[in-house]
């Protein structure tokens, strides 16, 4: 029987109660989870209670993001009332309110915190602030190509136990497979976060419903057929930039201007043949993977493992594997310039053949490698314009060092061994830290020069086939406007339709003294200032080694001389932009 405080009409509980009273209990367990799973009605639950718990995340690319919510996914089975929070929208003093804490956050560049937790970061370094009450566990997100593997996770470990907070459960350090190591870590912080007396929330399952859809995504990615693939760069340019275009027809799949497409690529037969050369194998050895699989090993070297990319952590396994005196004596504490020098410029190859001279096993060599990562590129397309499809910018990467000829894993794969026709194996990794404004009149101001142009082809298209009214100013660089003017007659179109308000173009090789896209926002200085004035927000894509710093510098100082402010008050009107989401990047 319903109780008389349920909130139905008296004739709504008659009816309700000779209802479910006809119900048999298969009956009754099939339309509570229908109930539940159709949003009808929140499922009812024994009351359970593991107390609050916080989630922060640093988030780049968005994989920190994603697994946040997994994480209060997950938590809330167990009985905490938890909530996620990005590190740009905290701040150090709100730790201390946090009594249960998870720690996600990524590592960029050379050991930096991501683009959004900057300020944050920066901020909670210095804090003074008692953290006695706060359990918590940290998981950082890496890639041990680099030699700050997960530094900011690091940091963020050692800052939180220097305040007094107790680590319930040990950090952990995640490599770009990092699926079975987060699984891990977070059933481990939750299990010791938990008082004994919680208990999960029961689960009710959906009799005769099933999804018999193929979901596709990082875990399942769409094998998107290939449509076109252009080069952009003219007759003469010592570039070579590419214009991919993917079908995403039946794959369920959507993005929006701002967000990454993910390409699963495969090893060049030139670099497998290498690598075999190397370790005296002939590629026909079968090994075992992870999970049980059989696979010749050519093919594992094509489709599974990172065979280029050098690092300590492959290193160490290779110190392992070929018992090499000399390679233990590089890795040792004291020879980390040594080390770091070693492997400037060097792949796995060059390692092979320095200290395995005598070759490998087929199991050993496997065993230094890693997962082959997937490549991010930034969407160069509006799915308004272009339903069915996505679009890339590639630059094919090619190099020559210590006299072996090099090239990118990703971007050759797509330059020299896909056609039209082809599938490639892709899925979407939404960006949410890189996004339009929410109002269409709102002005924006794009810098991204070579392929850094890409998200704002998508961005352009976008408020055009939108109908946004806010104006859209485009700086753009590169080399030579004749040979490397990426999607010239797009955007001269555009400025004519006057979708394009403004385009600033920058070519540094064509005129003596070398001009870039930061020396045209100081000539723009004026008016720049009085579109932010007027609200208009402010986006970069591209170069973060250098391109990103010299504009970030160049808009302080347009700020700082129109504005009449010191360098100060320009950098806090510059962070304040940041803060307020006006002044987003997508830098690599």
């Amino acid at each position: 029987m319903l109780p008389e405080h349920a909130p139905f009409t008296t004739d709504q509980r008659l009816a309700l109660d000779s209802l479910i009273a006809g119900l048999n209990p298969v009956q009754r367990g099939w339309l509570s989870g229908f109930l539940a799973a159709s949003g009808s009605v929140a499922a009812v639950s024994a009351p359970v209670s593991a107390g609050k718990l916080t989630v922060l995340y640093g988030t780049e690319s968005g994989n920190s993001e994603v697994l946040a919510d997994r994480a209060v996914k997950a938590a809330k089975k167990r009985g905490f009332q938890a909530n996620m929070k990005n590190m740009s929208e905290f701040s150090p003093a709100d730790l201390a309110k946090s009594p249960s804490l998870l720690v996600i956050v990524s590592t960029w560049g050379d050991g930096e915190p991501p683009e959004t937790a900057i300020s944050f970061y920066k901020e909670f370094m210095s804090a003074d602030v008692s953290l006695a009450k706060v359990s918590y566990s940290v998981c950082g997100l890496g890639d041990t190509a680099y030699e700050k593997f997960c530094q900011v996770g690091k940091d963020f470990d050692a800052r939180l136990e220097g305040l007094g907070a107790s680590r319930v459960f040990a950090r952990q350090d995640c490599d770009v497979d990092y699926e079975d190591s987060f699984t891990t870590w977070l059933e481990g912080s939750l299990t010791a976060l938990a008082p004994a007396s919680a208990a999960p929330v029961a689960e009710v399952a959906v009799a005769g419903y099933s999804s018999s859809a193929v979901e596709y995504g990082k875990k399942n990615p769409f094998p998107s057929e290939v449509l076109e693939s252009v080069l952009l760069n003219g007759e003469g340019s010592s570039k070579e930039t590419l214009h991919l275009e993917f079908s995403l027809a039946s794959s369920g799949l959507s993005y929006e201007p701002g967000d990454a497409l993910a390409v699963v690529p495969v090893n060049a037969p030139d670099t497998i043949k290498a690598v075999l050369g190397a370790a005296k194998l002939t590629g026909n050895e079968e090994v075992e993977l992870k999970g049980g699989e059989i696979k010749l090993l050519a093919d594992a070297l094509r489709e599974d493992f990172d065979i280029t990319a050098l690092s300590r952590a492959v290193l160490t396994k290779l110190a392992d594997a070929c018992d090499s005196a000399a390679l233990r004596e590089l890795l040792a504490d004291e020879a980390k310039e040594r080390l770091k020098e070693f492997n400037h410029g060097r792949e796995i190859i060059d390692a092979l053949l320095e200290f395995a001279p005598n070759g490998l096993s087929a199991a050993a060599l496997v065993g230094i490698f890693r997962k082959l990562p997937p490549r991010l590129y930034s969407i160069a397309s509006s799915q308004l314009a272009h339903p069915d499809e996505v679009h890339l910018t590639v630059a094919a990467v090619r190099y020559e060092t210590h006299g072996r000829k090099r090239k990118g894993v990703c971007s050759t794969f797509l330059a020299d061994l896909i056609k039209s026709g082809d599938a490639v194996s892709l899925f979407v990794q939404p960006n949410k830290n890189f996004r339009l404004p929410a109002d269409p009149a709102t002005p924006i101001i794009m810098v991204g020069p070579g392929t850094g142009v890409a998200p704002f082809r998508a961005f352009v298209e976008h408020r055009a086939a939108s109908g946004a009214s806010g104006k859209n100013w485009l700086f753009f660089g590169d080399q030579h406007y004749t040979y490397d003017f990426l999607y010239q007659l797009e955007w001269q179109e555009q400025l004519k339709e006057g979708v394009l308000t403004k385009l600033d173009v920058a070519f540094s090789r064509d005129q003596p003294e070398k001009v870039y896209v930061q020396d045209r926002m100081i000539q723009q200085a004026e008016e720049l200032y009085q579109w932010l004035e007027a609200g208009a927000h402010f986006y970069v894509c591209g170069d973060a080694n250098r391109m990103a710093s010299d504009v970030h510098e160049a808009l302080v100082t347009v700020v700082q001389t129109q504005a009449g402010l010191t360098h100060e008050a320009a950098e806090a009107y510059v962070e304040n932009l940041k803060k307020t989401k006006r002044y987003q990047r997508d830098v690599y």
